[in-house]
């Protein structure tokens, strides 16, 4: 007599299926097995129901609100999909009913002068004169500099920056996917800052994290939170956008954000530099960058006065 399969059972042969074509789900993994365990404890059997994919959002989730239950339910449509395929009975809710399961929050744009503050904070972490601060002060300041995201600088190894030819290897980061990143002659003299620090502490050993903690090894994503938790509280940093704080991914908006804006100011062709910075900061979809766009002031001034010049060349050229 064949047994009849668990939720936990089929979440697995599902998450299976789906790194095998590459993705990676480590958060989605975490939510679905809840999800499983959920419904394997309450005696669950049979097909997927609407019932239990709702007592789930709701019954499960520390924020009860209609936002949060909608994203829960986002997160379970694609294993939906998964189960009726092998089962044409599964069900699901067809519509949104909590409503949207997305929103747009507002990043901080840092000022320049906010971007020099934090590094010279990072610069005065102690002990003084150690690798803590240098480790620190360039490792912000490349995320600034680059658009890097955090998990990608802190995933640095040693080959992967070349300091002579400007450029920074990113291996197999989100999808799977490899990028060479070039960076400007400044950033590399503060590569060079930098090594000259690291090197008191480890040899240059290809396959070494670039960037290093006390204890030899690369810092955990945990402790460079925390440390910028304390940076940003000493230097009173509040959030100009909708986020609770000001983040660390905050320098990526920022970037992108800045990039645009000069783009915008020297006239070039939009269309065709977005693709380029898409491709630079590792997005897959060009409307991924422009999720990153925010309307700061000075962005929307350059594109208010090129949309201006447009029209007033284009009466011109109605009158001749």
């Amino acid at each position: 007599m064949n047994q009849i399969p668990t939720m936990v059972s089929r979440v697995d042969a599902y998450l299976a299926e789906r790194r095998r074509l590459g993705f990676e789900l480590k958060i989605a993994a975490t939510m679905l097995h809840s999800f499983a365990r959920f419904a394997d404890q309450s005696g669950h059997t049979g097909p997927l129901t609407t019932r239990l994919v709702i007592d789930w959002a709701k019954g499960q989730s520390r924020n009860a609100s209609p936002f949060s239950w909608a994203r829960r339910l986002e997160l379970l449509r694609p294993l939906a999909k998964y189960l009726r395929r092998l089962d044409p009975a599964t069900e699901f809710p067809a519509t949104p009913i909590f409503g949207k399961a997305h929103r747009r929050l507002t990043p901080h744009i840092y000022t320049d002068g906010e971007i020099v503050d934090l590094l010279a904070a990072a610069s005065r972490l102690q002990p003084a004169g150690t690798l803590r601060p240098a480790t620190y002060e360039t490792l912000f300041g490349l995320i600034a500099a680059t658009g890097l995201r955090v998990s990608e600088a802190l995933n640095l190894r040693y080959s992967d920056v070349d300091v002579a030819n400007q450029c920074l290897t990113i291996r197999m980061t989100k999808f799977r996917k490899s990028r060479y990143v070039p960076f400007h002659s400044t950033v590399a003299d503060a590569l060079k800052r930098y090594l000259s620090v690291r090197d008191r502490y480890s040899a240059r050993a290809a396959d070494a994290p670039f960037f290093l903690s006390r204890s030899g090894r690369a810092p955990s994503n945990r402790q460079v939170h925390w440390t910028f938790q304390r940076l940003r509280q000493e230097l009173g940093l509040i959030a100009r956008g909708t986020h609770g704080a000001v983040r660390i991914h905050d320098l990526r908006h920022t970037f992108i954000c800045r990039r645009v804006q000069r783009w915008q100011a020297e006239g070039a062709d939009i269309d065709n530099a977005i693709a380029a910075l898409a491709t630079y900061v590792g997005h897959v979809k060009i409307s991924d960058t422009y999720w990153y766009l925010t309307g700061i002031p000075d962005l929307m001034a350059a594109a208010g006065k090129r949309f201006e010049d447009f029209t007033i060349e284009g009466t011109r050229h109605e009158r001749l």
